[in-house]
């Protein structure tokens, strides 16, 4: 692709976002012969929401992506909606004569019905060239329920243990469990949810998977992933929640309390994301990735001939915190490969009034590693891409125990009356020290703190001329034990 095309204003460096147009959920997320498949929501003909396809791109390393032709158009069933992708191995369809392919679960979104209601159902395509070409099944809708106004977003996986294939829907606000031996043919096991979690919104875009406990030989956890839809009294807009505990093939059961919420992320802008289906047993990760993005000002964002991308890919694991079982994520290694050195330094004490001991460093595209000692210091931050008051401020307040972005000062913000905030979430120390991994793009900042059981998603729209970093104690001393900081080469 042309180096041209992705150098405007605002656009992410090492990020995934479409050359042109709308994009937002991931979708059919899959690895297969050598590619990880990246779908998602995409209307081809405008930057803002409209009629669904799915766009399409493909990486061999989850850094560098090559975006591909448009892989599913609406039809006389509706358009595309969010979905998931597996590779049928036993060829449980029958589409492959007998070896393997990609078919693609989707929602069919229909508003041409004789009442003029939206009806939305499931159906199939298939692929047997890596993705290149897709073909609808002819038997589409393959699921459908005309009790559920809101019924999306089907995420299939194998079931290995019962050797049957396994989907959660979205349905209002509960999600439901069916299983299949073929793809084509589904029966109802349960639904789960209805009393359970966060109801601020909608559900959407669910995932289920099992992960190891980490320190807990033997143990693992089934992990269900639930998307929530914006809510106009609420100032947060869409965020992601997640539940954990056992999956029998027919039903899950939530190992918290019923009124328990855990949140994916604790920022504002990572939203309906899910898991790579298929990644070898040899690799062993369960890789995710989000829209990088928030329905409360989505279709407002202040970028021109494109608009949405991308989080970071990132590594799910369990930990065993005090609290109970809980969800880590990390950026994926492969994203070290960009890196050019730019800073290190230990062991270097700043005391509050000082200088700003980062001024030589410069750039929009950075990634940070720190280990801040506290020292009794009240707090701390770094201030990215601007000076004199102006910038992203990520912080710390030891007080709350707080981890924070502030993008009041960011940047352009008037689009939406709730973009300009500070938001965070608990994050304790340990041995009074602060770890955090830091990436800033040209429109987004990440966060990951306490072994990444803490994690922060936001995007900012600085004025491209300030690429200063700044890093400052409230009061008192903190003590920088180690410092590294990288600039991070364009993808494109």
């Amino acid at each position: 692709m042309s180096t041209k095309s992705y150098s405007e204003t605002f656009r992410p460096q090492f990020h995934y976002s479409p050359e042109a147009n709308w994009l937002n959920d991931p979708n059919g997320l899959v690895w297969y012969e050598g590619e990880y498949h990246l779908f998602y929501q995409h209307h081809p003909h405008s930057s803002v929401w409209g009629p669904m396809h799915w766009g399409h791109a493909v990486s061999r390393d989850l850094v560098h992506w090559e975006e591909l032709p448009i892989a599913l158009h609406p039809d006389h069933n509706g358009a595309i909606f969010s979905g998931s992708a597996v590779v049928d191995w036993r060829d449980t369809t029958g589409f492959f004569n007998g070896g393997s392919g990609l078919v693609a679960v989707f929602t069919h979104h229909d508003t041409q019905t004789p009442g003029g209601e939206p009806r939305q159902s499931q159906s199939l395509a298939y692929s047997a060239d890596k993705g290149r070409t897709w073909t609808m099944y002819e038997g589409n809708p393959v699921l459908e329920d005309d009790q559920h106004v809101d019924y999306r977003d089907p995420k299939v996986i194998w079931d290995e243990e019962r050797e049957r294939w396994a989907m959660v829907l979205a349905a209002g606000q509960r999600i439901l469990f069916y299983h299949s031996p073929d793809l084509i043919h589904w029966s109802l096991g349960s639904e789960f949810g209805a009393s359970e979690g966060s109801h601020d919104g909608v559900w959407e875009c669910p995932d289920l998977f099992r992960l190891p406990v980490d320190g807990r030989s033997g143990e693992s956890r089934w992990v269900l992933i639930v998307s929530i839809g914006p809510n106009d009294e609420l100032a947060e807009g869409s965020r992601t929640q997640y539940f954990v505990g056992e999956y029998d093939g027919v039903s899950f059961v939530n190992d918290n309390a019923p009124e328990t919420v855990l949140w994916l992320d604790h920022g504002r802008d990572n939203y309906a994301g899910v898991t790579w289906s298929d990644v070898p047993a040899q690799d062993g990760r369960r890789l995710f990735i989000g829209w990088m993005n928030n329905w409360k000002y989505a279709n407002l964002l202040p970028t021109e001939g494109w608009r949405g991308a991308m989080t970071l890919p990132r590594e799910l694991g369990l930990v065993a915190c005090e609290e109970g079982v809980r969800l880590r994520q990390l950026p994926v290694g492969e994203l070290e490969a960009l890196r050019e050195p730019k800073l290190q330094m230990d062991h270097t004490v700043i005391k509050a009034g000082d200088g700003n001991i980062l001024q030589d460093v410069h750039g929009s595209t950075l990634e940070i590693e720190a280990e801040i000692r506290l020292s009794g210091a009240p707090g701390f931050g770094f201030r990215l891409h601007g000076s004199g008051g102006q910038g992203t401020v990520i912080g710390y307040d030891a007080a709350r125990s707080y981890l924070f972005i502030d993008r009041r000062n960011a940047g352009v913000s008037d689009f939406h009356s709730d973009f300009s905030c500070e938001h965070g979430a608990e994050l304790k120390p340990e041995d009074d020290i602060i770890k955090l991994r830091i990436f800033i793009d040209h429109s987004s900042v990440e966060v990951f703190a306490g072994g990444g059981c803490v994690v922060l998603t936001d995007q900012v729209f600085p004025d491209p001329a300030h690429q200063e970093l700044e890093l400052y104690a409230n009061e008192g001393s903190i003590e920088i034990m180690s410092l590294s900081i990288y600039g991070l080469k364009s993808i494109w």
